[in-house]
């Protein structure tokens, strides 16, 4: 539509809006995983042996925990951002794929798998130039 053209030339405008948007959800998202401490960390963790992996989950929780708190910070800023968007997919793809094994069904698992596409997607278009980063 002709009332929409001249939006192009906000691009880096809509990346702010949408790395304000993510990081502070996910800040909120990760840091109560955090502050669950090892009992949290074990349940999170516990979502790796959907992958394969089933060994050690405290870590994989508290690296999931910081992941998400540190990685929304990180995106909010625009610093360090295509490292975090990425690592923030690869833990949206786990939890997507944890809902989907456990029985959850798509509708509950879309929530993480949106997210994996979009910080997928993010991680190859960059912070924009308001950003730490400035890229």
């Amino acid at each position: 539509m002709a009332i929409f053209s001249n939006l192009g030339k906000y691009r880096n405008t809509g990346l702010l809006v949408m790395r304000i948007g993510l990081g502070i959800m996910f800040m909120f998202h990760g840091y109560p995983k955090l502050l669950g401490g090892p009992a949290m960390w074990t349940t999170v963790g516990g979502a790796m042996k959907h992958i394969g992996i089933d060994f050690y989950p405290v870590g994989w929780g508290l690296l999931a925990g910081v992941t998400e708190t540190f990685g929304g910070f990180l995106i909010l800023l625009g610093l360090a951002f295509r490292p975090a968007a990425l690592l923030l997919s690869i833990a949206m793809m786990v939890a997507a794929n944890m809902h989907l094994k456990t029985g959850d069904g798509l509708n509950v698992a879309s929530h993480a798998i949106e997210a994996a596409v979009v910080f997928l997607g993010l991680t190859f278009v960059g912070p924009g130039k308001y950003s730490v980063d400035k890229k």
